[in-house]
């Protein structure tokens, strides 16, 4: 397990050309009603599509362009949610039952998003209002569009194959409690 009090390395999908983006980071502590975290983004800014700002609110399929990604999985089972967090300050929540299973969407009291950039980094930070159990296992991904509609993957870790952020091993942050 990784140190979650810093902000993480994220790696390339192994099959996923280089393109404007050079590295991402990402961190993420527990919170008394939720968590929060940050990612950042660095390269070629203006060369990635971000999705222009709009009302917050729950909307499917932000991961089809520029978004970031957190999964957290409670120990002691294998039920997880998925958080998608858009540039656009939008937001998605669902619940698993276990790998891809019983998707549904996940109760949320509030997601606060805030998203900056200048022509080097992208900063979106995020304040999340949700009952997330500990201790869990935390995953922390990323998702960018460049201008031509390629895709990155970034994530912690990736299992062999295709890119797949629902995988277990992509969830390497160990949380135990508040304020970690």
């Amino acid at each position: 397990m990784r140190d979650r009090t810093a902000m993480q390395q994220l790696r390339l999908h192994p099959e996923c050309a280089a393109g404007p983006i050079a590295s991402v980071e990402a961190v993420i502590e527990a919170t008394e009603r939720g968590c929060k975290a940050r990612f950042r983004l660095n390269g070629d800014i203006t060369r990635i599509k971000i999705p222009v700002h709009a009302g917050s609110e729950r909307t499917d399929f932000l991961w089809k362009t520029t978004c970031f990604e957190i999964f957290w999985q409670p120990h002691g089972g294998a039920y997880y949610r998925e958080f998608n967090l858009s540039p656009s300050s939008r937001w998605a929540c669902y619940d698993f039952d276990d790998f891809r299973l019983n998707s549904r969407d996940a109760p949320v009291d509030a997601i606060a998003i805030s998203c900056s950039h200048d022509q080097t980094s992208l900063w979106l930070e995020t304040e999340i209002a949700s009952k997330l159990p500990l201790p869990a296992k935390v995953a922390l991904n990323a998702i960018v569009e460049d201008q031509d509609g390629n895709i990155q993957f970034w994530a912690l870790d990736f299992s062999g194959g295709k890119a797949e952020f629902h995988s277990e091993v992509c969830r390497v942050i160990e949380l135990n409690g508040a304020n970690q």
